[in-house]
């Protein structure tokens, strides 16, 4: 019993100075699962004949929405992890409908998991190529999270506008 306990205090303790040498990355990549769930979970709750639908004239579609987060997705992590862009052998377009789309961006999201894999805290510093311009790997980090509540809080005013609720306002179940 004593060696369990011991065994498992060790574990804890372990787990818990490899999170201390990586606070920034060690949270990025907590926070990816959760992003992950709802805005997969927002765009498959729109559905199929929604994916046209657009606020107002001068918004994109929802289907733009998808197609922009997924692309963004595969261009912010490719450039955080330093790994060449997944890029599709017939570029998608906003047109392709929920059945094309849907696939490629729960891609997008288990391509950001292996990038995100590929870096620590130590590499914070490096410069990477963003948008045409420069930055930090700390700086891509940061906007790719903030990215993803964005893109987040418009899945749900889109779905909302529908008279649908996003997923994390749905009743617990």
């Amino acid at each position: 019993m004593k060696r369990a306990l011991c065994l498992l205090l060790f574990v804890a303790s372990t787990a818990a100075l490899a999170q201390e040498k990586n606070p920034v990355t060690s949270a990025v990549k907590e926070i990816l699962p959760r992003q992950q769930k709802n805005l997969v979970a927002a765009v498959e709750e729109m559905p199929a004949e929604k994916f046209d639908f657009r606020p107002t004239e001068k918004q994109m579609t929802f289907g733009h929405l998808v197609l922009h987060i997924l692309e963004s997705n595969n261009y912010q992590c490719s450039k955080i992890g330093d790994l060449p862009e997944v890029k599709a052998a017939v570029p998608l377009k906003e047109s392709d409908g929920k059945d094309k789309l849907v696939p490629a961006l729960k891609a997008s999201f288990e391509f950001c998991a292996t990038a995100l894999d590929k870096v620590d805290d130590s590499k914070l510093g490096d410069e990477v190529e963003l948008y045409g311009g420069k930055g930090t790997r700390a700086f891509a980090l940061i906007a790719l999270t903030n990215a993803w509540a964005d893109h987040y809080s418009s899945a749900a005013m889109y779905l909302r506008l529908n008279g649908l609720l996003p997923p994390t306002a749905q009743p617990k179940k």
